[in-house]
C-alpha cells in the first residue's frame, strides 16, 4: 500500500488525478431511487471487453481461410491449451451481450429514458445495438462449419430481394455471386478490424452523450415529477443524490458478477447451448443440412420473411419496424415519463414483446 500510495502521489504532482477522481467519481451524484437496470450500461462495457481479450487470443491461433479455418478453430478447441475457454467465452459471450443489449433497450423504452432531448444518446445506443449485431453476424462465419456457412448464405441472401441494387446488395455482402473465401475474407476484416473500430467510437460517443446530459432519473416513486423539455442545452444535475464512486461502483460490479456468472454457467454446464451439430461439420457447399436456422437473436427477421408472400414486403416491414425505433424520440415528444401514465404507450410496448417472442419461437420451430 505505501508504494501503491507513492505512485499514487508521483501521478497527482504532475496531473492532479486526485481532484479529477473526486470530481468525476467520487462527485458525480446519481438520483437517490436509481434501480438496478442503469447497471446494464457498465455490465456491456465489461462483457465488450471480455470479448476483445478473448478475440486478440483467437487471432493467435486463427486462420482466416477457406480451407484452413474449420481445422484451425479445431485445433484451438482441442490442442491450445486453454483454447476451448477462450473460444467458448467468445462465442457464449456475444449471446450474453445480447441478451444485456436487448434488456438495456427494453428497460430505456420502458422507462421513456430517451426523453429529455436525449435524442442522440438514443441513436447512439441503437446504433450500437445494429453494430453488436453486424459484429455476430460477421463472426458467425469465421469458423467456417457447415451451420456458419449456410447460416450466412440465408441471411445475404435476403438483400437479393430489394429491387433494382438487391443483386449489386447481394455481391457486396458476399464478395461474389455466392459465399465462399472471398466472403470469409470479407467477414473477418469486418469482424476484426472495422466494426471494432466503429464500436469503440460509438460507445466512446454514447457514453459522452449520458455525461454531458446527465443521467436520467427513474420514473417511479412519490417524488418523481415530470418535466418540461428545457429551452436550451443544460445538464440534469441530482443534489442531494449519491456518489457514483463508491456506491454505484458496488452495484455495478455485483451485476456485472452476476453476467459473468451467467456466462461461466453456461460454458461449464451447457456448452453446447448455443451449438447446434451442424456447428461441429465442415462446410460443404454442395450439401444442405436440414433445418438450417439462424442464431436466436436473427430468428424474429427470418421468420418475417417467411410469413409475406413476397421477401421485399417483409424486408419493408423490418426496415419500417426499425425505423420506427430510431425515430421514437422524435416522435414521442410529450414529457410523462410514468408508465401508469403512459398506458397506450405500455400495451404496445408489452404487446411488440409478445410478438417479437411469438415469431422468434415459431422461427425456431417452423
Amino acid at each position: 500500500m505505501r508504494v501503491l500510495t507513492l505512485i499514487v502521489d508521483f501521478v497527482d504532482r504532475r496531473l492532479g488525478v486526485r481532484e479529477l477522481f473526486d470530481k468525476e467519481l467520487r462527485g458525480y451524484l446519481l438520483p437517490r431511487n436509481v434501480n438496478v437496470w442503469y447497471t446494464l450500461g457498465a455490465v456491456l462495457l465489461a462483457l465488450f471487453g471480455l470479448q476483445i481479450l478473448t478475440g486478440i487470443l483467437l487471432l493467435i491461433h486463427y486462420v482466416p481461410h477457406a480451407d484452413q479455418a474449420f481445422a484451425s478453430v479445431q485445433r484451438i478447441t482441442n490442442e491450445v491449451p486453454f483454447g476451448w475457454l477462450v473460444r467458448l467465452l467468445h462465442a457464449v459471450g456475444a449471446n450474453v451481450i445480447v441478451i444485456a443489449l436487448l434488456l438495456h433497450m427494453l428497460s430505456v423504452l420502458f422507462m421513456a429514458s430517451y426523453k429529455g432531448r436525449r435524442e442522440f444518446t438514443w441513436l447512439s445506443g441503437f446504433g450500437l445495438f445494429n453494430l453488436a449485431m453486424a459484429l455476430c453476424l460477421t463472426g458467425y462465419l469465421l469458423p467456417w462449419s457447415q451451420l456458419s456457412f449456410w447460416a450466412t448464405t440465408v441471411a445475404t441472401e435476403a438483400p437479393g430481394a430489394i429491387p433494382v441494387v438487391g443483386d449489386l446488395a447481394r455481391e457486396f455482402l458476399r464478395g461474389g455471386a455466392t459465399v465462399g473465401g472471398q466472403t470469409l475474407g470479407r467477414f473477418f476484416a469486418l469482424h476484426v478490424v472495422a466494426l471494432p473500430l466503429a464500436l469503440l467510437g460509438l460507445i466512446g460517443l454514447h457514453l459522452f452523450c449520458v455525461k454531458r446530459r446527465g443521467i436520467s432519473p427513474p420514473p417511479f416513486g412519490s417524488d418523481y415529477r415530470s418535466q418540461e423539455l428545457p429551452a436550451a442545452f443544460v445538464h440534469e444535475e441530482h443534489r442531494g443524490g449519491i456518489p457514483f464512486f463508491p456506491n454505484y461502483v458496488v452495484k455495478d460490479a455485483a451485476v456485472i458478477c452476476f453476467f459473468l456468472a451467467l456466462l461461466l454457467g453456461i460454458v461449464f454446464f451447457a456448452p453446447n447451448l448455443f451449438f447446434p451439430p451442424a456447428a461441429f461439420e465442415p462446410a460443404d457447399p454442395f450439401v444442405t443440412p436440414p433445418r438450417i436456422k439462424p442464431e436466436w437473436y436473427f430468428l424474429w427477421a427470418y421468420q418475417t420473411l417467411k410469413i409475406f408472400p413476397s421477401e421485399l414486403i417483409g424486408l419493408g416491414v423490418q426496415g419500417a419496424f426499425m425505423t420506427l425505433l430510431a425515430l421514437l424520440p422524435f416522435l414521442d415528444r410529450g414529457p410523462e415519463r410514468r408508465p401508469a401514465k403512459r398506458p397506450i404507450f405500455v400495451t404496445v410496448f408489452f404487446l411488440g414483446l409478445l410478438v417479437f417472442v411469438a415469431i422468434s419461437v415459431w422461427g425456431h420451430y417452423s
